[in-house]
């Protein structure tokens, strides 16, 4: 019988590394017997997993498929094993990587990351931060979370947070400038934007009145590429910023920001998920990881 677990362990080192030859120095192979060993999977599978260059690799909508399933299969594997090994208990256990927002990280995840690895000692969890929109299979990461409308995709989701965007500025700001009455005010002040929300010069609103739905056209001269540094040139009072409410909360009781136009913005929700790819079976780390977070998001209450 052929070792197919053993060709799914290699065709997933293959896409971690990017190469077959870093590939096979992992796992102690020469690239060429990576190379023909991949080969024989598409064969067998009559489809090709990996497009080949003499740059990089890149998966195959199959290939994505066959590397979720493989990993999922692989993890199964493992847990059986320490089923049978535990008399019939499961540690989560294994390296765990996560990608987050700045923001969401610094007010949901850092705060109770402690009591989780205390929890989870054979856990080695590994967070990235970043507001951009990453590929979960080219960051190597188990778990995003992920703001807004979530793209059809082979991503599995759990909704964390419904939270409410707000536009807010600092009192310095308004005294200098003024405070805008209706969305229409908004061209002629400084609106600060996100760089990496593409083409993106517009902010969405509701009439109180009618409840039409429109977006408006903003201008400024600041671009920044997360939300904390958004929300810090906001309260130097640079411009005017829309932001989570969960971010902003803290710098309004505080004084140092002002909510405006809030009839206007009421039906701006924003929706948070964890998304992970693959198959509806987890392993245990990453259930581990979304069960203890959307509990502690719950207690501390302090969704929108």
């Amino acid at each position: 019988m052929d070792n197919r677990a053993g060709e799914m362990e290699t065709f997933i080192k293959v896409v971690e590394h990017g190469s077959f030859s870093m590939a096979g120095r992992d796992l102690h192979m020469s690239p060429s017997a990576v190379s023909k060993l991949v080969t024989r999977i598409e064969d067998r599978l009559e489809t090709r997993l990996l497009v080949r260059s003499t740059r990089k690799l890149q998966l195959t909508p199959e290939g994505e498929l066959y590397l979720h399933r493989a990993r999922t299969i692989l993890d199964q594997i493992d847990e059986t094993d320490r089923l049978v090994a535990g008399g019939g208990q499961i540690t989560p256990r294994g390296k765990l990587s996560i990608n987050a927002s700045i923001a969401f990280s610094e007010v949901f995840i850092i705060p109770v990351l402690p009591k989780f690895m205390q929890q989870y000692p054979d856990i080695e969890l590994d967070l990235t931060q970043t507001d951009g929109i990453v590929d979960l299979l080219e960051e190597r990461a188990d778990i995003a979370i992920r703001s807004g409308a979530l793209p059809d995709s082979n991503l599995m989701a759990r909704k964390l947070l419904e939270t409410r965007r707000m536009i807010v500025a600092a009192p310095s700001y308004l005294a200098r400038h003024g405070t805008p009455q209706t969305p229409t005010d908004l061209p002629d002040h400084n609106c600060l934007r996100f760089n990496f929300i593409k083409g993106r010069n517009f902010w969405p609103f509701t009439d109180p009145d009618t409840g039409h739905q429109f977006d408006q056209t903003i201008n400024g001269q600041f671009h920044g590429n997360s939300g904390p540094l958004v929300k810090e040139m906001c309260i130097s009072g640079i411009g005017i910023a829309r932001i989570g409410a969960f971010h902003v909360r803290d710098a309004i009781e505080r004084g140092e920001l002002v909510e405006i136009l809030p009839e206007w913005t009421r039906t701006d929700i924003e929706t948070v998920h964890a998304v992970w790819a693959g198959h509806a079976h987890l392993a245990t780390r990453i259930r581990a990881f979304i069960d203890f977070l959307a509990e502690n998001m719950k207690t501390a209450n302090r969704s929108e």
